[in-house]
């Protein structure tokens, strides 16, 4: 499998498991979900906040990347977050459809990256203002990794909450062989 090719198993991967995570929330009364259960982000809504914040910022920068991928021409109209714990919502069903509008575009744009564009020296801003300069493959390394890491925060705040969101390991969206490619 070609690089950009695991970019876009990600992207796969980081829908269906958003979806899953919507679903196992949705199982939860509202006050469960605002509920402070002493998370980086508080609140479960608040992790699912921040990752709505952190992607739409991510994918704002992505779409100044010289590639001028179309399908993150419509990422400007975004909402810009005023730092990492905006509040794209205080219910559910207004994250989720957020969510679902942010995975599609990231569904669409995976398959668009390029080796080339990923050898790219990326430069962007810091949510402070600070100017980094790095090969954007990392960058978009990052960027999924983000997504994992506070999806398993999610995760545990819901087994918390006695809610089990299911298998979440990336190996079951790993094709068996060469022929699944």
């Amino acid at each position: 499998m070609s690089t950009p090719a695991y970019f876009a198993l990600l992207a796969r991967y980081n829908a269906d498991m958003n979806q899953q995570l919507y679903d196992a929330a949705a199982r939860l009364p509202h006050a469960e979900l605002i509920a402070d259960r002493k998370a980086f982000f508080g609140s479960l809504l608040g992790t699912m906040n921040h990752l709505l914040a952190g992607d739409t910022i991510w994918l704002k920068r992505f779409g100044t990347h010289p590639a001028n991928f179309a399908a993150l021409r419509d990422t400007q109209s975004l909402p810009q977050p005023g730092g990492l714990t905006h509040i794209f919502g205080d219910t559910l069903p207004a994250l989720r459809t957020y969510r679902e509008q942010l995975d599609a575009i990231i569904s669409a744009w995976a398959p668009q990256v390029t080796d080339a564009d990923l050898a790219h020296i990326f430069e962007y801003r810091s949510t402070k203002g600070d100017l980094y300069r790095k090969h954007f493959g990392g960058v978009l390394l990052h960027f999924f990794n983000h997504q994992t890491h506070h999806r398993g925060q999610a995760s545990t705040l819901l087994t918390q909450a006695g809610i089990d969101i299911g298998v979440t390991d990336l190996l079951l969206w790993v094709p068996d062989s060469i022929n699944d490619l």
